[in-house]
């Protein structure tokens, strides 16, 4: 699997981003039936809940990070990421771990774990 990075944004509507550091992991979970969004991708912190989305447009997005609509049909219902780099308003997070439906929900692991290069 080829290396997986996006933005997470809209974490001022929820708890900020002060409390982020690099190496926190964050579940990521498809919504759907997302009224605003239909790609929309939440993501959660264990013991916080929802701490933002995967940037879904050109406003948001930072970088050559996949937006949420790029990055919807590569992962399962469900993936685990980690927070590489926090930036204002936000973070910058690789995949870590993905849920595959095609693959009888097995979760396939990124084996690479160098982030020194985005």
């Amino acid at each position: 699997m080829a290396k997986q990075y996006f933005t997470l944004t809209g974490c001022n509507h929820y708890f900020g981003n002060d409390f982020m550091k690099k190496g926190m992991k964050v579940k990521l979970k498809k919504e759907p039936k997302n009224e605003y969004d239909a790609e929309a991708i939440m993501v959660k912190m264990k013991g916080i809940g929802k701490v933002g989305y995967v940037a879904n447009s050109a406003y948001t997005v930072q970088g050559d990070t996949m937006s949420a609509g790029r990055l919807y049909d590569k992962i399962g219902k469900k993936a685990k990421a980690k927070i590489v780099y926090v930036i204002p308003g936000g973070a910058i997070c690789k995949i870590i771990e993905e849920t595959r439906e095609a693959c009888g929900g097995i979760p396939s692991p990124e084996i690479d774990e160098d982030v020194d290069e985005i």
